[in-house]
């Protein structure tokens, strides 16, 4: 089996120090943050937005290390703008009509194309990455991995309040993105071929420019030899992102071990496993996932430890079973979006939900 890279990007989000909404005075920041940083700093459609990119990276490890030194530049470079940061699917209070959109060609092809629907995406993810050089084999580790999507998302889940208000979702900035066309659960397709004519439609008909215009959960990326899972919101923590990193890389590595054998993960309908998407949205942890096989309903954290007993061997041949008690920290304590809101249900403040994104975002970064 090929080494399995990875590639992590985070979006993160720019702040104002007085009054802890997001910043409309970040044109310097960036400015200089492209100039010094280069492609792994990157602005983004919303000017108080910021995306981390790592290079490609060997291990999990490698990847908690460039993402803990992106955000150290990060961090670093706001404080210089005057400017707080923080990692989280969405920024408890802003409104987006109140945020600057970033100017530049492709986000007025953005603005064009999809109007309010993009204004009002002021949200926050986090993507990674897997690096798979047959075509063939991405297509049918993402028709797998489709199943997994909603473990993915519960615990990621940092995106509860919005606009000032507890939106009784774990993940609402998964719920904002739908209204995006081409998102949520890809189909199933049968083969490369398959997927390869439904892009060339969608082209021929002007529909897209590109398949990078597809946005799904997951995806075979167009212009890299990758899957790129896309599911998760900015965890707040930096060891929860790379936690979360090598529980997708450990997916990876059993269905293409799978694939390579002549084997395969059981492949459900995407109605299915939209139905426990919505659920890791809606209760995130303290919910269930459904067990389609059984036909019965699991609790999600036992789901997401069953899951990592079934990958056992997967990362200690990755050499990451160090994350797998990250992973369980995360289901004990509870993760980004639950910590959110016991903030918020003691001062019913917002500004205390925000401020508690920030100290830990930069947790453990610096001194």
């Amino acid at each position: 089996m090929a080494n399995l890279t990875l590639g992590v990007e985070e979006e993160l989000m720019l702040i104002d120090p007085e009054t802890l909404e997001l910043s409309n005075k970040t044109e310097s920041f960036h400015a200089e943050a492209g100039e010094i940083h280069g492609e792994n700093l990157k602005a983004e459609f919303h000017a108080a937005c910021i995306e981390i990119v790592t290079d490609v990276c060997g291990s999990v490890d490698e990847v908690f290390s460039e993402l803990s030194r992106h955000r150290q530049d990060v961090i670093r470079l706001a404080t210089k703008h005057n400017l707080l940061v923080g990692a989280a699917g969405t920024h408890p209070s802003t409104h987006w009509k109140d945020v600057n959109l970033t100017e530049g060609k492709r986000y007025g092809e953005i603005l064009d194309r999809l109007q309010d629907l993009a204004r009002a995406n002021l949200i926050y993810g986090m993507h990674c990455h897997i690096g798979i050089d047959d075509p063939e084999a991405r297509i049918q580790v993402m028709n797998a991995a489709r199943y997994f999507l909603p473990h993915l998302l519960a615990l990621s889940c940092s995106s509860p309040l919005w606009q000032g208000k507890m939106t009784g979702h774990r993940s609402i900035r998964s719920h904002i993105f739908k209204r995006f066309p081409r998102t949520g659960v890809p189909d199933y397709y049968g083969d490369y071929d398959e997927y390869r004519r439904f892009v060339e439609l969608l082209v021929k008909t002007k529909c897209i420019d590109n398949a990078k215009m597809i946005y799904w959960d997951i995806r075979p990326h167009p212009f890299f030899d990758t899957v790129e899972f896309r599911v998760c919101d900015t965890p707040t923590r930096v060891e929860e992102t790379a936690a979360i990193a090598a529980l997708l890389q450990a997916i990876v590595h059993k269905l293409l071990n799978l694939y390579e054998n002549n084997l395969g993960h059981r492949l459900y309908r995407r109605a299915l496993i939209a139905e426990n998407v919505y659920r890791a949205a809606r209760w995130g942890l303290d919910g269930h996932l459904i067990d389609f096989q059984k036909a019965k309903e699991v609790p999600t954290r036992d789901a997401i430890r069953d899951l990592c007993r079934f990958l056992k061997d997967d990362f200690a041949a990755l050499g990451s079973e160090r994350w797998v008690e990250v992973i369980e920290r995360i289901l004990e304590g509870g993760n980004s979006a639950q910590r959110q809101l016991a903030r918020f249900e003691e001062t019913h403040d917002t500004k205390t939900a925000t401020q508690g994104i920030i100290d830990e975002t930069h947790e453990g970064l610096m001194s």
